[in-house]
């Protein structure tokens, strides 16, 4: 995965159980095509923050990306989506 050619994926499972914790019914059920969608949008969200705090990290000059990168580019992050 160094070479960055593998594709991250969350698991269909975690996704819907993610989604039923927000539903008012309990009995809704997430559709597997939900599931997949919802999964690669969360994919792309996570990277988007990597990808930003690692912008940041490199501004300020540090090798390492730390919870503080992260805390800065969230405000942006959250208003883009």
């Amino acid at each position: 995965m160094a070479d960055g050619s593998q594709k991250v994926q969350f698991k269909q499972e975690t996704i819907s159980k993610l989604l039923n914790l927000h539903f008012k019914d309990e009995k809704t059920k997430v559709s597997t095509d939900a599931a997949i969608m919802a999964s690669e949008v969360t994919r792309i969200f996570v990277a988007e923050a990597i990808l930003r705090s690692s912008k940041r990290a490199q501004n300020e000059s540090s090798n390492i990306i730390n919870i503080d990168h992260f805390e800065k580019i969230l405000p942006q992050l959250l208003l883009d989506f």
